[in-house]
């Protein structure tokens, strides 16, 4: 048994990824949560959304960086 205090929060960087996998799983519900897991790179989702949804990668890469606003994966 650890005499080491237990960390059950959350750090800001794990809180602002899952909030950004709940925006696009909202927005491209097609995704499974391990898919979302999986995800890396903001070029991933781009790429997973093209092969997905079928969109043509410019209007993919437009709505990507819409929802991100700034952030990254």
């Amino acid at each position: 048994m650890s005499n080491a205090p237990a960390n059950h929060d959350s750090s800001p960087q794990d809180v602002e990824r899952n909030e950004v996998l709940n925006a696009i799983g909202s927005k491209w519900s097609k995704f499974s949560k391990h898919e979302l897991s999986m995800l890396k790179t903001n070029d991933e989702l781009v790429s997973q959304i093209v092969s997905k949804y079928g969109l043509e990668r410019p209007t993919a890469q437009r709505e990507v960086h819409t929802l991100m606003a700034g952030r990254n994966l």
